[in-house]
C-alpha cells in the first residue's frame, strides 16, 4: 500500500518521543498538504522511517486511519 495523499494520520495520531510530540498533535514537520518535510532527511526519526502504510493501520480514509492509530497508541501507552 502507498501512503494516501493528504492523509498524514501517522504524523498526527501517535506520539513520537524523539521529537517530544504527544499523541494527537500534528508533527512539527508535517506540511500544510500533509507531507513530511524531512521524509528523506537523516534527522527523520527511526520510528517514522520504520512505519509502513498498510490497510490494517491506515484503513480507507484519513479519519479511519486516525481512529485506528489512536486505538493502537492507547493500547500501547505506558
Amino acid at each position: 500500500m502507498r501512503c494516501r495523499e493528504k492523509c498524514g494520520a501517522c504524523c498526527i495520531a501517535p506520539s513520537i518521543s524523539s521529537l517530544n510530540k504527544p499523541a494527537g498533535v500534528p508533527c512539527k514537520h508535517l506540511t500544510y498538504n500533509y507531507q513530511c518535510s524531512i521524509f528523506n532527511q537523516p534527522e527523520r526519526p527511526k520510528v517514522c522511517a520504520a512505519f509502513q502504510a498498510e490497510p490494517e493501520f491506515c484503513g480507507h480514509t484519513q479519519t479511519e486511519a486516525i481512529q485506528i492509530l489512536n486505538m493502537l497508541e492507547s493500547d500501547t501507552a505506558g
